[in-house]
């Protein structure tokens, strides 16, 4: 029997096995950094497998190595763990069991699908050459980001430049689809914090007030010239704010508002500039207009830029794996991810796991309280991977 179809059995075969991990990842969900029980119970399910190869990375992380029958090339397969401050609203029998927490970006299933990865792995050991590296990585959701942790390490450094591998879950694509997208795919992400000190007081006596509600909606639409006027078109750009708070009542004038936003794009050079021209314009009109403005952008994640020669390797593989139609082309995505940080030092791939699935209703974005995926896909992304890596380390 060809590799190929005894990793497609094995899929198979491990599949519903894998249903329960990924709904026990689902019920137990931790924050970032906070992954200390996921990490134990991940370690659990791949001592059960036969691994014995850990070491521990940035606190809650896992690095872990399957060796083949002998010494080859080395690839590095990575999921992330953490969960988001969201409370579930699904009905299903494994919901969220901590409050105000669920895994609403699809992270169990990435964990569930690598452990599958690795049982594939573990169990053809004896016919492949090389060595497969399983991350599993913090802090994916939370700035700096768990990829900068990791990469610190010295157990991750010992690794040196190799090719990484990472696949995330994408509601709008059915389940057993996956997409790819060779160079430029995902942007960068900076959070945006404005602060507008003004002098509140009487609504009725505007005249011996600052008023930083007016003047905060003037720098919400004066800031939106950074993409329309200054941005260059070629240049794909997102400048948006989603919390604005100015704490006062209707005939009362804070004495501040803030707000929250984040700007997106795909090149690094005009990101700076853009973060730098928006702090400007940002102060200036707050200051023009009497009051006293304090900007805060963290830098946050860098753009993600597939490596276009293993992405098109990863995307051939896929189609001999799944079909050619299964496997699309992806467009550009806004979103941001940290993963983007291991493509700026090595060959990296990172493609999308179709979880959707319209007839069953499961139709929820990502980041929302009603996200769900359709389970089939846990075949799909375990078999899948153990596929790419192999074809990887030939």
């Amino acid at each position: 029997m060809k590799t190929i179809d005894k990793i497609k059995q094995l899929a198979k075969t491990y599949s519903e096995e894998f249903v329960g991990v990924r709904r026990y990842l689902h019920q137990h969900p931790e924050l970032s950094f906070k992954e200390h029980k996921t990490s134990a119970y991940v370690r659990q399910q791949l001592t059960a497998i036969g691994i014995d190869t850990f070491e521990s990375v940035a606190e809650t992380g896992l690095l872990v190595t399957i060796n083949g029958k002998d010494k080859g090339k080395t690839i590095l397969l990575r999921a992330d763990m953490d969960a988001l401050p969201i409370q579930e609203e699904n009905t299903v029998e494994y919901a969220s069991q901590n409050k105000g927490v669920m895994h609403a970006c699809g992270h169990d299933v990435h964990m569930t699908s690598l452990m599958l990865t690795a049982k594939i792995l573990f169990e053809l050991r004896n016919e492949f050459t090389g060595t497969v590296k399983l991350l599993f990585q913090p802090g994916e959701e939370l700035m700096p980001g768990g990829a900068t942790l990791v990469m610190k390490e010295a157990a991750y450094k010992s690794i040196g430049p190799i090719p990484h591998l990472g696949q995330h879950v994408m509601p709008n694509l059915p389940a057993g689809k996956v997409g790819f997208r060779p160079g430029l795919f995902m942007a960068s992400m900076d959070e945006i914090y404005i602060t507008i000190l003004g002098k509140g007081g009487h609504a009725a006596v505007p005249e011996e007030c600052i008023d930083p509600i007016l003047i905060a909606s003037h720098v919400i639409v004066a800031a939106q010239q950074v993409v329309s006027r200054i941005a260059s078109p070629k240049t794909p750009s997102v400048l948006s704010f989603g919390r604005i708070i100015g704490d006062g009542a209707n005939n009362v004038i804070p004495d501040k508002v803030t707000i929250e936003g984040t700007f997106r794009t795909y090149d690094e050079e005009w990101r700076t500039e853009a973060i730098d021209k928006l702090t400007k314009m940002v102060k200036s009109i707050a200051e023009g207009m009497g009051a006293e403005c304090i900007v805060d952008i963290p830098r946050g994640y860098p753009h993600l830029k597939n490596d276009p020669e293993l992405t098109n390797v990863m995307k051939k593989g896929a189609i001999d794996y799944l079909g050619s139609d299964n496997v699309v082309d992806l467009d550009l995505w806004m979103a941001a991810e940290d993963f983007a940080y291991y493509t700026q030092k090595n060959k990296a791939c990172f493609y999308l796991l179709g979880v959707g699935n319209t007839e069953k209703g499961i139709t929820s974005g990502l980041h929302t309280p009603t996200f769900n995926i359709d389970e089939s896909s846990l075949e799909t992304g375990g078999g899948l991977m153990a596929w790419l890596a192999l074809e990887s380390l030939v």
